[in-house]
């Protein structure tokens, strides 16, 4: 089993929660050096932890998120200033401290909202426990806080458990159990200050939009905006000096399965621990099924040829073996097309070996369900009969394809089962359906657009981060949403939180990348570190590398 300690300590180089010297104060001169240092130390120390078994899985988790941090934040002395003090108006729904009223025909009715421990402390609300969400709430519990500066932290995430990701793949080659790689909040959280409610986002209302926060009378408190739960409560994140509460938006990303006729209906999405359930037992399914000599191979169609469909069909591949064919369908040319050319390659080799069916420069137009009162005779190419067991076999599907590129056929493809890899959407909560004024900027795919400090423009008091987050790397390329650059913007995020609560200078986010990793099953792997150009380390070495070495993998940032 791979090496959770190994794959996601290393992460935390590049981003301020490690990189400040010790026991220094933080001047201007000194946060470029703060933002390119780099702790191989961290590294070697976190890439050596053992598999995570028993009792001292909480105990492992625990270290793997905190003691990394305060390992190099604790000392740091760091100055703050009296903030300036403003104070705004109150939104209208709000009668007094902790009471929200809703206005109807039928008269008043009080709302439910959440009680903040201390109405005198700056307060913090994170909406999402994925890598951005935990880790900012993380990063802000090591910081070092003047005694009535520290905010009160709340994490709201619609499971109660955190979900390590890109350990879902070792879920169907048995190498992980559940447990191993979705801790709860609650043991995560047990010895920090940070607070947990599970529950949804139905809409939020902020009122840090430009031009909204008006003068109150003085000693009057101000709301920085309202977060609407599906249950009904109201979290309010205010405080008595407007730039002391924050909210941040790290909700995700959910799978985008509503693109071509039957992918919402046929197709398994691979994005979420529940999702990596329903295909292990689907293929479990199969399995027993098709359980004997005699038995006809087991056909997974994938669709989608990036990072999560290759290791998806390397993986799946292996488990299978002879009992399977696994088709592989990509609308570029080749797999992978945005990693190094070494990690392609290698991916394309065990996939080859595997004799995985790679249908390349196609793209799906339709999915079907082959029914069984069907009287014509299907088809799995042009021109040829569609095997008698999917003619007589209600749970198999259809693919139809069309060439993207000029010089190929359409194909039809049949299959026990298909998954989906392509296409997800960035979760960006609603905003209050009766404040016209309210507005988000949005990119083309749905994400938040932020200043360099992760600030949602134009909203001053909101942070964005992960794949809720629309941000560029120095080139002007959008950066991609994966773990790697949700852990780095979540370091920054909470560093910029503590800068806005004690009035100090915000510090711009860069991203470091430090190198990419593909799981392609148990004993197989391919890493390219970013600091030597040209290297790749795969098969069994490379697997040896994602457990031993100090690399930190990409198979760990998305």
């Amino acid at each position: 089993m791979s090496q959770l300690g190994g794959r996601c300590c290393p992460i935390l180089g590049g981003g301020p929660a490690v990189n400040g010297p010790r026991r220094a104060e933080i001047h201007p001169q000194s946060r470029r050096q703060l933002a390119h240092f780099r702790s191989p130390r961290l590294w070697r120390a976190m890439a050596s932890r053992e598999p995570f078994k028993g009792k001292a899985t909480q105990n492992q988790w625990e270290k793997l998120f905190l003691d990394c941090t305060r390992r190099y934040t604790s000392d740091l002395s760091i100055f703050g200033k009296t903030p300036v003090r403003f104070f705004c108006s109150i939104s209208s729904s709000r009668v007094q401290d902790n009471r929200f009223v809703r206005h109807s025909s039928e008269g008043e009715t009080e709302l439910p909202s959440y009680t903040w421990p201390d109405n005198q402390r700056p307060r913090v609300c994170i909406l999402g426990g994925g890598f951005g969400g935990l880790y900012t709430a993380l990063r802000l519990e090591s910081l070092v806080w003047p005694d009535d500066r520290k905010p009160q932290v709340l994490l709201v995430d619609q499971s109660d458990q955190f979900v390590f990701k890109p350990m879902l793949y070792e879920l169907l080659s048995g190498e992980v159990d559940d447990w191993e790689i979705a801790p709860s909040f609650t043991d995560l959280l047990k010895n920090t200050s940070v607070q947990f409610v599970k529950d949804r986002v139905k809409f939020i209302r902020p009122l840090d939009h430009l031009n909204h926060i008006e003068m109150g009378e003085l000693g009057r408190s101000c709301s920085g905006g309202l977060v609407h739960l599906e249950s009904g409560i109201i979290i309010e994140y205010d405080w008595s000096l407007p730039q002391c509460s924050r909210l941040v938006l790290a909700l995700g990303a959910e799978a985008k399965l509503d693109v071509v006729p039957g992918s919402a209906e046929y197709a398994f999405p691979f994005l979420t621990l529940e999702d990596a359930r329903k295909v292990n037992s689907k293929l479990t399914t199969l399995e027993r099924q098709r359980f004997g000599k005699d038995s006809p191979p087991i056909h997974v169609a994938i669709v989608g040829c990036g990072y999560s469909g290759v290791e998806l069909a390397a993986t799946i591949s292996e488990r299978l073996e002879d009992r399977g064919i696994i088709q592989a369908i990509n609308v570029e040319t080749t797999i992978c097309p945005n990693a190094p050319p070494g990690n392609r390659e290698a991916a394309l080799r065990v996939l080859q070996s595997r004799k995985t069916q790679l249908f390349l420069g196609y793209f799906v137009s339709c999915i079907k369900e082959v029914s069984a009162s069907e009287d014509s005779v299907g088809m799995t190419r042009i021109g040829e009969e569609m095997s008698i067991d999917a003619k007589n076999h209600r749970n198999k599907f259809i693919l139809e394809l069309q060439p993207a590129q000029r010089g190929l056929e359409s194909q039809i493809l049949e299959a026990d089962i298909v998954l989906w890899t392509v296409g997800c959407k960035p979760v960006i909560p609603h905003l209050d359906p009766f404040d016209q004024s309210n507005t988000f900027p949005l990119n083309g795919r749905g994400q938040a657009e932020t200043d360099e400090t992760l600030r949602v423009r134009g909203h001053p008091r909101i942070f964005a981060i992960g794949d809720s987050a629309a941000l560029r790397d120095s080139s002007g390329k959008l950066l991609p949403a994966t773990a790697q650059v949700a852990f780095q913007q979540a370091d920054f995020a909470g560093w910029n939180l503590w800068a806005a609560i004690n009035d100090r200078p915000l510090l711009p986010f860069r991203f470091q990348k430090l190198g990419e990793m593909m799981t392609l099953g148990r004993n197989d792997a391919a890493i390219s570190p970013s600091f030597i150009e040209s290297l790749t380390l795969e098969g069994p070495l490379g697997h040896a590398g994602s457990k031993e070495d100090s690399i930190p993998p990409e198979t760990a940032y998305r």
